[in-house]
């Protein structure tokens, strides 16, 4: 590059950075260079010659090659656009380890631009509607560069956008941890679980606490930590039930207050204790019942179906299989996200499966895995039932039963 070409280039990349609401600390951090780096390239110092270094500055502004650098060679016909082979959450895991924002420890400032607010608030919206789909891999690379703009906007922003940003973080996190659950990275969902703590608790919003302990029981269940789970779940109702009956709760309080009993309904039946089990569903179905309709407040998708859902997983586990099918016989799940719906009809042929009715099981397999085929193919129950399913048939197993156990990896 000569001269005038780098003041050019270094022109068109401020520009592109400012129009995505970016700082020059935000892009650095995002294509993993440093601050100075970028401001060189951006006063047309530092030239960027690299095609594999022109692809990362392209990708951190999120525009095509070509845009970015119209002489750059265009991509050969030829070759396909590669798609991801697996939906996991390596950078994901990435951004829990370490510290998010230690440039900012070094160098304090306040450079945060009120207008990024809009684009950050998109942002969280779409991490959770990755979540609830199962998009992990898609997941993944959004928070990749979300989560570091958000720590640094929460240590350099004046302090009335902080509560906000503190908020944003936390939904984040809380994301995070529940798409580590699913994907049975439990000692990852912790993390984020705890981190979403304390990010609700700088909120200012206490109940963002309480659904924070909610994500994390459901990381103590998967690790089987079932006394931590219990012991969790059952301060934060306590907690919740004592301010009850001292104020009038709003329906977000009843909203996370049933959520925890149900996580206590969980914890129960996976102990094998059907009474206190059934006595968590049952005060449940009292909150759901007071609340008056289905709510998802904190993405907890907590209300009187709700609480019939979690029935059916509660006596699966417990393996009342007639009363979960009885249960979910007249559920009309149409108003909750994919994700519940596929949950349910997963549990529905969980209990088909306990009652050796093992076309049901399949046929109530396959429309969860329409769903959530994502759910399916990676959900340890599920991955275990087709596992028996195709050990039963042996060798009369079915093509479509053989087909399935070969995408959820459950082959024999």
């Amino acid at each position: 590059m000569s001269s005038e070409e780098r003041r050019v280039f270094g022109a068109r990349v401020a520009d592109l950075r400012k129009q995505r609401g970016m700082t020059q600390g935000e892009l650095s951090a995002a294509i993993g260079r440093t601050a100075s780096w970028l401001s060189q390239v951006e006063r047309g110092i530092q030239p960027v010659n690299r095609l594999d270094v022109l692809r990362l500055l392209a990708d951190g502004l999120g525009v095509p090659l070509q845009v970015l650098e119209p002489a750059a060679p265009p991509p050969a016909e030829a070759e396909p656009t590669p798609q991801p082979e697996t939906n996991d959450l390596d950078q994901a895991r990435l951004v829990l380890s370490g510290h998010p924002a230690l440039g900012v420890l070094l160098s304090p400032r306040q450079d945060f631009r009120p207008d990024t607010l809009d684009d950050l608030r998109a942002a969280v919206v779409k991490v959770w509607d990755l979540t609830h789909g199962d998009r992990f891999a898609e997941l993944s690379a959004a928070v990749g560069p979300l989560v570091p703009r958000l720590e640094r906007a929460s240590r350099t922003a004046p302090a009335k956008y902080l509560p906000e940003l503190h908020d944003l973080l936390a939904r984040t996190y809380q994301a995070l941890a529940a798409a580590f659950v699913r994907q049975n990275e439990a000692d990852a969902a912790w993390v984020a679980a705890d981190r979403a703590i304390r990010e609700a608790e700088l909120s200012g919003d206490p109940l963002g606490v309480f659904a924070g302990v909610y994500r994390l029981c459901h990381a103590f269940v998967r690790l089987q930590h079932l006394d931590q789970a219990e012991h969790a779940a059952a301060t934060a109702v306590s907690a919740l039930q004592h301010h009850a009956e001292v104020d009038e709760p709003a329906p977000q309080h009843l909203s996370v207050l049933g959520s925890l009993h149900l996580m206590l309904a969980l914890v129960h039946a996976r102990s094998g204790d059907r009474p206190s089990a059934r006595r968590e569903i049952d005060a449940a179905r009292v909150i759901a019942h007071q609340l008056g309709t289905d709510r998802n407040d904190f993405n907890l998708e907590f209300g009187p179906t709700n609480v019939e859902v979690q029935a059916v997983s509660t006596a699966v586990d417990l393996g009342d299989a007639g009363e979960a099918l009885d249960i979910a016989k007249d559920l009309d799940t149409a108003g909750l996200s994919s994700e519940r719906q596929a949950r349910l009809l997963m549990d529905v042929g969980r209990a088909h499966a306990q009652r050796r009715q093992y076309a049901d099981a399949l046929d109530s397999l396959l429309r969860a895995e329409e769903l959530a085929p994502e759910m399916i193919h990676t959900h340890v129950a599920s991955r275990s039932v087709v596992h028996d399913l195709v050990l039963v048939a042996g060798r009369a197993a079915s093509d479509e039963l053989r087909a399935l156990a070969e995408r959820t990896d459950s082959l024999p």
